[in-house]
């Protein structure tokens, strides 16, 4: 008879941080997402400010959501190029494209009062109200509150759907 030996016990899986197996880099797209919305929105802002006196109403709409778009579109795709298959990095331009849309438009306002009236109305618009950029972007005298919207909801849905695309091509398992 042969003596019996226990085989080797059960190993549990080891507490705390998990191995990534999504691939990629979540925050450094993260962080790369949020330079490339700072970028294109600095150009959307210098882009309003120098034609803000030959726009119409529709024209601002109309660049408003361009911009939106290919602010989502930057961030998407850089966070799933740099980010992988990663949620985290989804999250991330999801949430930081339609801030950059947000921040684009309200950093063009100050500068169209500035140069429209005097430099000093600005600071007395800021310190007397200064969220009027927001107030400003919300919606104007004919009512386009949906048109803020619609732009928050394209950068959002560019940014995720580009950063679902680019991060699962060519990474299969």
């Amino acid at each position: 008879m042969q003596p019996m030996h226990p085989g080797t016990p059960y190993q549990a899986p080891p507490f705390g941080q998990q191995p990534n197996t999504a691939g990629g880099n979540p925050v450094g797209a993260v962080l790369l997402g949020f330079l490339v919305s700072v970028v294109v929105s600095v150009i959307y802002t210098g882009v309003i400010f120098a034609t803000y006196k030959d726009q119409s109403e529709t024209m601002v709409h109309t660049l408003y959501i361009g911009h939106a778009l290919l602010n989502g579109v930057a961030v998407g795709a850089l966070a799933g190029l740099v980010g992988g298959r990663s949620d985290g990095a989804r999250i991330g331009a999801a949430v930081i494209a339609p801030l950059g849309a947000f921040f684009g438009y309200t950093n063009a306002v100050p500068l169209v009062i500035a140069d429209s009236q005097t430099p000093s109305v600005v600071w007395d618009m800021l310190e007397n109200e200064p969220f009027f950029p927001a107030k400003a972007w919300w919606g104007s005298a004919s009512d386009t509150t949906w048109i803020s919207l619609l732009g928050l909801v394209v950068a959002a849905a560019a940014a995720w759907g580009l950063a679902y695309v680019a991060g699962n091509r060519g990474r299969r398992a």
